[in-house]
């Protein structure tokens, strides 16, 4: 699939080992050209859970990616106004990728949850592949999505990638109660978080 570019979007509150995975797994299976790590200002299904400063949020993902040149901070949720919606957000970069296609990187639970996003035959239009990731105790039902969603199947891609049990939501609370997290993630930002002060 030459001429394809990733696009991984999320708070990234803090990034993790599981999105560096998910990141380098969906590359190698799809053979994407690059994968573009979106940083969501903040998310429109979540329009009042607390999140870090964007600023934090944008130095933690540099510092998660720096070592793979294949992997890009894109700004493409951080210099438009809200809401954020990611058709939107591949609109906004197939203007400054001209001739590219584009495939999401996504868990299977997104994938179930599809037909409830902002505008998602639109998004299906814009979106060349979708990769997703298989999660354990998920299924997805093709038929029923495509029932919902005409044309979704010929779009997805299902892969595995090692899971190491870990979230954005799990490393917040680990360090809230002074429990080990610095194995969870890349170099460095264990560091910065208590630097920081982040979720205290």
């Amino acid at each position: 699939m030459a001429g394809l570019i990733g696009v991984l979007g999320g708070t990234f509150d803090p990034p993790h080992m599981g999105h560096l995975i998910l990141a380098d797994i969906g590359k190698w299976v799809l053979n994407l050209e690059r994968v573009l790590w979106v940083v969501t200002a903040q998310p429109p299904h979540k329009p009042d859970a607390p999140i870090s400063p964007i600023e934090d949020r944008i130095a933690m993902v540099e510092m998660a990616i720096m070592d793979n040149p294949a992997f890009v901070l894109s700004r493409a949720d951080i210099e438009r106004p809200v809401p954020h919606y990611a058709i939107d957000t591949l609109r906004w970069l197939a203007e400054r990728y001209q001739g590219v296609r584009f495939a999401y990187l996504m868990g299977a639970d997104s994938l179930n949850d599809l037909p409830a996003w902002h505008d998602p035959l639109g998004f299906l239009e814009v979106c060349g592949v979708l990769g997703v990731m298989r999660r354990p105790g998920v299924e997805v039902d093709m038929q029923v999505l495509e029932l919902e969603l005409p044309g979704v199947t010929g779009k997805v891609t299902f892969f595995d990638a090692p899971l190491i049990g870990c979230s954005g939501r799990d490393i917040r609370r680990r360090v809230r109660k002074r429990e080990p997290f610095q194995y969870l993630l890349p170099p460095g930002i264990a560091d910065f978080i208590e630097e920081k002060g982040l979720y205290r």
